[in-house]
């Protein structure tokens, strides 16, 4: 499954107003909901803010990809966000990650998300890549900078 396939317009946001790990997470899940891809946005958070306690998923790189499987997820989907100032995520630098990629997967579904977990880390490990997720103007900018990368 390509990335471009779960990352529609309406689930980037370029301007992310968050200031902490907790509210960056509930701002991608309430992307999620609003795109109702998503039962229970509360559910969901619980779900993800669980992941986060087992171990950061600040990769580091200014790189954070938080990601959760539950019964309330309808479809496999993919949210993006940005901050430029960057948000203290426990990454393991230490430095704060300014891109963020939300994985909501199906309970009982393949592991299709480690499937795509892995594909965005493979990129994100590129520099070039990264800056430009970072330099992207709008939204169509942005899809164009992963599609060109699939």
């Amino acid at each position: 499954m390509k990335i471009s396939n779960l990352l529609a317009p309406d689930f980037i946001n370029l301007d992310l107003n968050s200031t902490d790990k907790e509210s960056v997470l509930e701002e991608l899940v309430h992307i999620l909901d609003d795109a109702n891809k998503i039962t229970s946005k509360e559910e969901f958070y619980k779900v993800i803010l669980a992941r986060e306690e087992l171990s950061t998923t600040g990769v580091g790189n200014q790189v954070a990809i938080p990601h959760g499987k539950s019964s309330v997820v309808k479809e496999a989907s993919l949210v993006f966000g940005r901050s430029d100032k960057g948000i203290d995520f426990g990454s393991f630098d230490e430095k704060p990650a300014k891109l963020f990629f939300m994985i909501a997967v199906p309970e009982g579904s393949s592991d299709e998300h480690l499937k795509v977990l892995a594909q965005l880390s493979r990129k994100l490990m590129h520099e070039d890549f990264r800056n430009a997720l970072l330099k992207a103007k709008d939204t169509e900018s942005l899809l164009k900078v992963i599609k060109d990368n699939e």
